[in-house]
Parts: C-alpha cells; structure tokens; sequence
C-alpha cells in the first residue's frame, strides 16, 4: 500500500517525532509507515487522516498487488 504521509507530514511542519508524539506511537512506526514497510491499523490511519484533515483514501493507496493477498 502506498501512501502520502511525508506530504501531508511536511505540509503540516511536522518532524517525525512530533507527529510520533501527536499519535501516540513511536518515531520508528511513523518512519515505518512512510517507508511502505507498516500499514497502520484502521483506526491508527483514520486518526492519522483526522490529523491532517482529510479522507483516509487520500492518504493510503491501494496499489493492484493489495488485492491479490
């Protein structure tokens, strides 16, 4: 699954560690999930397109192999 969250992260000036802490998860999981090496659980990627203000679809991408797991 591919995703925006150095985009988002960056249009909102926040460092890793700062969005780490806004989440409540470590710096290592942020680093995770942007690399494409973590999907988040649903609900840690809903609060995460909360924190940016939009639609969860618009930040995680299902790419054509997502669907054939």
């Amino acid at each position: 699954m591919k995703n925006n969250m150095v985009e988002f992260r960056r249009k909102f000036d926040y460092s890793q560690e700062k969005l780490a802490e806004l989440l409540g998860v470590s710096r290592q999981t942020v680093i995770s999930i942007e690399k494409g090496k973590y999907n988040p659980s649903l609900p840690l990627a809903m609060i995460i397109a909360e924190l940016f203000q939009i639609n969860v679809e618009n930040l995680f991408i299902l790419e054509e192999e997502d669907y054939k797991k």
